[in-house]
């Protein structure tokens, strides 16, 4: 009796483990890469399929197939509203990786920078308390602010990233937000040519975390 228990035992690993190599790649390691920002992640102005998040998850389909890439981003979002969210989007899908676009609206409306870097801090802080590696997106804001709000603005993320294991990555609309041909009517949101330069200007970053 004992050596039939024994040999169905080891005819069923030597099934479950060809029924583990038969099974596709992304049904083994299906990996999530959240991205949570505002307008300029959420296609604001165009078709969610002409974003530069679009973009990226059409790529990693290439390079990472075991990657998902979810879009949690809403136009107008602030660090507040991300930070409210956080908690039940990496929840539901248990990301990776996540990307932080936001502060952005924060800085237009005059947010304190201190309140603006706590948000960021905080949702770093639970992103990688939940296993998930994090590459922070900087910000800017135009200089009618005045030098100390934008100094103390731009300052943020880069006290963030240096309190946390947060990958600080580049401006994402560096060489777009200065151009008005990439730039839609109101002079803040890119255009959809402009999705692409968009991921040029942070794939590098966010392939290193990757």
């Amino acid at each position: 009796m004992s050596r039939f228990l024994f040999a169905l035992i080891r005819t069923s690993r030597a099934a479950g483990l060809c029924l583990l190599l038969a099974m596709p790649q992304s049904a083994l390691a299906e990996k999530a890469l959240l991205v949570l920002g505002d307008s300029i992640s959420a296609a604001y102005g165009m078709s969610l399929e002409q974003g530069w998040v679009s973009l990226l998850a059409a790529q990693l389909r290439s390079s990472h197939p075991d990657y998902t890439v979810v879009n949690a981003s809403i136009s107008g979002e602030t660090t507040g509203g991300g930070l409210r969210r956080l908690p039940d989007l990496l929840a539901q899908h248990r990301p990776q990786v996540v990307v932080l676009e936001l502060g952005g609206n924060d800085g237009l409306r005059g947010h304190p920078p201190a309140r603006i870097r706590s948000n960021l801090l905080r949702m770093a802080e639970l992103a990688e308390d939940n296993g998930a590696k994090v590459l922070l997106l900087p910000m800017e804001i135009p200089p009618n602010y005045g030098k100390r709000y934008t100094a103390a603005f731009r300052e943020s993320f880069a006290a963030v990233a240096q309190q946390t294991d947060a990958h600080l990555g580049p401006f994402i609309l560096d060489g777009i937000a200065t151009d008005a041909s990439l730039m839609q009517d109101d002079g803040i949101h890119p255009t959809a040519a402009a999705q692409p330069l968009l991921l040029d200007n942070i794939i590098a970053s966010l392939l290193e975390i990757l």
